[in-house]
């Protein structure tokens, strides 16, 4: 069986490879595709822009980085409200950056895209970091901020108490882990973030788009085609489920969930 075209995931994947946009205007139109299709994403660069230029009326000549970032931080979270969201950390629309700005509220990596981007427009050139579980943002190699925390600075065993929350003291840092993160992988994470938001509320339409537009960027991702398989299932698309779920195992021979998988592939077997 043919899989449907699906023009959203289309415009989707030619918004991202398109060199002309950036990374807020993607985030945007990824908030306009999902879930916000008459956001006007003129009106909300022009939101941040404000922020940006209020904070820079504010602000001396000084260039210090350090400076600049401690008012950064005042401007952003203690004069304007903005914080990461732990009380509802969970909840889809904080993947979406129009929803952060009205909210003020959101995740590791939508606030760090709103840090990020409102620095540049008081010339701090500040870079995000791909963080396991967490994203980041630095300043050079020498300064680590966490803007979900109001825009912290982080030594090493900081960084490792992240690690140890976020995956029960199996993983240990890695200089490696403060690398730059490229845009089109902040967009494939802020998806698999919303995919995973919505499996988990089984909203699982909108899963299964989430999936098929990470597929579009990056086909051969082993997650995403095992969990394409599993949304293919739960909506009763069983041969499109198979042909996933069987991919996956050729690709992933030895994953850890390979009994799941197979015993799924049964179920579904039996099924038809």
């Amino acid at each position: 069986m043919e899989e449907k075209f699906d023009p959203f995931v289309a415009e989707w994947s030619s918004f991202v490879k398109n060199p002309n946009f950036n990374l807020v205007e993607k985030c945007l139109k990824f908030a306009q595709i999902l879930e916000y299709p008459d956001l006007d994403i003129d009106e909300y660069i022009q939101k941040i822009n404000r922020i940006g230029i209020s904070l820079k009326e504010s602000i001396s000549d000084v260039k210090n980085p350090t400076y600049l970032i401690s008012m950064l931080n005042e401007h952003l979270f203690e004069n304007l409200g903005f914080s990461g969201d732990d009380d509802d950390y969970f909840n889809p629309k904080n993947n979406f950056l129009n929803e952060v700005i009205d909210k003020k509220v959101g995740l590791p990596i939508t606030i760090s895209i709103l840090y990020v981007e409102v620095a540049k427009i008081i010339g701090l050139d500040l870079k995000m970091v791909g963080f396991p579980s967490h994203i980041l943002v630095k300043y050079n190699e020498e300064m680590i901020l966490d803007p979900f925390y109001d825009g912290i600075l982080l030594d090493v065993d900081d960084l490792q108490g992240i690690l140890d929350t976020n995956f029960d003291g199996q993983l240990k840092f890695k200089p490696e882990f403060l690398d730059e993160i490229e845009s089109e992988q902040i967009l494939l994470r802020m998806t698999r973030n919303l995919k995973n938001s919505y499996m988990q509320s089984f909203a699982q339409d909108k899963a299964l788009r989430c999936a098929n537009m990470i597929l579009a960027i990056e086909p051969e991702s082993p997650e995403d085609i095992r969990d394409k398989g599993i949304l293919e299932d739960r909506l009763s698309n069983f041969e499109t489920a198979l042909k996933y779920l069987n991919k996956y195992l050729e690709i992933n021979p030895n994953a850890e969930d390979i009994d799941f998988i197979l015993e799924m592939i049964r179920s579904i077997k039996a099924k038809n």
